[in-house]
């Protein structure tokens, strides 16, 4: 592992390790070995640089990252740090290097393992094997395969040793990666019960004393994992940003929320006693500490490293574009629910810059959560923040049909706010969330006229759901007239309309009505 990057410890804690490592020795049976104090130090769903509201970021993870080394080596134990996914996207920059920052900065901070998230493969499969080649973490992507074999740069498992005790790791993630982000044709996931199960057993077979399963998915699904894999002793998560600690005696669950402004740090003291018949066992405890990073001082080499990738960044971006006459939010994810001002002028400039009969585009892809008051200055960098993952504008001929069957898909989760609901151009609908899914928009109509199921009507997209991302699997099947190679960025539409306006007024003008 690792080399000790910073030691804050005073003499009195050293005295006081040797009387506790005395103490751990004396509980371990005649010829076993003496208990190990197993630090894993766990961050998770970290794509932002700087951090956010103070805390979180690469300087201040470091910080927590070298004291947290320092205390496992102080106590006569050892720290493996962990990531649980999502780091290379989305972010401004991201959008620019395809998240090679991330990685020099995550090479900085020192993580040993990691899985990977469904946001590594935003950029595609070859950029996400370029950033694998360029980072000195083991990452694990137990049930990921490309060509029958391992993704490149990737393995299922990893085993660390230490004092007679052995701790393997292995990686998931989820699923639904094919859905929303975009790891190509080539690229399978396996169930992650299914490969989670056959590696912890490999991993037991290879004298796993502890498995740790990395995983990147829902709560929900890692609770199922570990009822159905018994071989897996501890999942440390990712993927829903929760915030959260969870033993039940038998297995633990550890989340760090997201963007590093907490680091998760689970000690384990493994112990192997005496079992019946004189058969040797492993038992462990947990510790648990969910470290918020706000007030921490970040790291100061790694910090000037931020500056600059900062300073290059608005060097280039910090131009001002046009302003907004009106107050534009893209706060909390209304657009993941609802018709929304920012919304409506995305989609309007996906239109204008195509002339397609209709834009639709994610409410997901919009990324910003900020507030725009009537008169700011709008600028480049602010549009790439609001759409950080890279998606052109591609155009397709699709039947009325098609278009329905597109907007059902839209509404399909409306329940709550989901990253497939659309915002739309050229069109208006109407649907009623109290139906079932498939059957819930009950009107829509094109440029003022009813749709017409066997019509043809050219439509604006982003390239990600065109190739049926968020399930708009319909997409594929349509004509495609301006395919990704040939189609312009979001983005670069975005700021040519604003800059042709010079101000912008967009308004919730009643393209989408809910009726539930």
């Amino acid at each position: 592992m690792r080399t000790i990057r910073r030691l804050r410890h005073v003499a009195m804690a050293v005295a006081a390790v040797f009387v506790g490592a005395i103490a751990l020795a004396a509980l371990a049976p005649p010829g076993l070995a003496a208990p190990l104090r197993l630090t894993l130090v766990h961050v998770n769903d970290w794509d932002q640089m700087a951090g956010i509201g103070g805390a979180g970021g690469a300087a201040k993870i470091a910080t927590v990252v070298a004291e947290e080394r320092a205390r496992a080596e102080v106590e006569g134990g050892l720290a493996v740090v962990t990531f649980g996914g999502d780091m290379i996207s989305p972010s401004v920059l991201s959008g620019i290097d395809k998240g090679a920052h991330m990685i020099d900065l995550a090479n900085a901070v020192g993580f040993d393992v990691a899985v990977l998230g469904n946001h590594e493969f935003d950029f595609g499969p070859d950029v996400l094997e370029q950033r694998l080649a360029e980072s000195e973490t083991i990452w694990l992507a137990s049930n990921v395969a490309i060509a029958g074999g391992a993704f490149p740069g990737t393995r299922a498992t990893t085993v660390v040793e230490r004092d007679g005790y052995r701790v393997g790791f292995l990686g998931l993630v989820t699923t639904e990666t094919p859905v929303i982000s975009s790891p190509g044709p080539d690229v399978a996931f396996a169930p992650v019960a299914q490969a989670g199960a056959a590696d912890a057993e490999r991993l037991r077979a290879e004298g796993a004393d502890i498995v740790v399963a990395l995983t990147h998915q829902g709560l929900g699904t890692d609770l199922e994992l570990l009822r159905q894999v018994k071989g897996i002793d501890v999942v440390l998560g990712g993927h829903d940003h929760l915030l959260l600690a969870h033993h039940d005696g038998r297995r633990a669950v550890m989340k760090a929320g997201s963007q590093g402004r907490h680091v998760g740090v689970l000690t384990l003291t493994i112990n192997r006693v005496e079992g019946r018949g004189g058969v040797p066992k492993v038992i462990w405890t947990p510790e648990f500490r969910l470290r918020s990073t706000a007030g921490t001082e970040g790291d100061a080499a790694i910090a000037a490293k931020v500056r600059d990738y900062q300073a290059r960044l608005d060097e280039t971006l910090d131009v001002v574009i046009g302003e907004t006459a009106v107050e534009l939010s893209t706060r909390g994810f209304q657009h993941g629910s609802a018709e929304t001002a920012f919304g409506n002028l995305l989609a309007d400039a996906m239109r204008e810059a195509t002339g397609a009969d209709i834009a639709l585009t994610n409410g997901g892809g919009i990324r910003g959560d900020t507030d725009y008051p009537p008169g700011t200055k709008l600028t480049r960098k602010m549009v790439l923040t609001e759409l950080p993952f890279g998606n052109k504008t591609v155009v397709l001929r699709l039947t009325g049909a098609q278009v329905q069957e597109a907007l059902e898909n839209g509404v399909s989760r409306a329940e709550n706010p989901s990253g497939r609901f659309p915002q739309v151009s050229g069109l208006a609908f109407t649907f009623d969330a109290r139906r079932p899914p498939g059957e819930r928009v009950t009107s829509v109509t094109v440029g003022g006229a009813p749709l017409e199921d066997g019509k043809a009507y050219t439509l604006a997209t982003n390239s990600f759901l065109a190739n049926g991302g968020d399930d708009y699997r319909v997409f594929r099947a349509g004509e495609m007239l301006v395919d990704p190679a040939s189609g312009s960025l979001m983005a670069g539409q975005l700021i040519d309309h604003v800059i042709a306006a010079g101000s912008v007024a967009p308004k919730i003008e009643g393209r989408i009505t809910r009726e539930d």
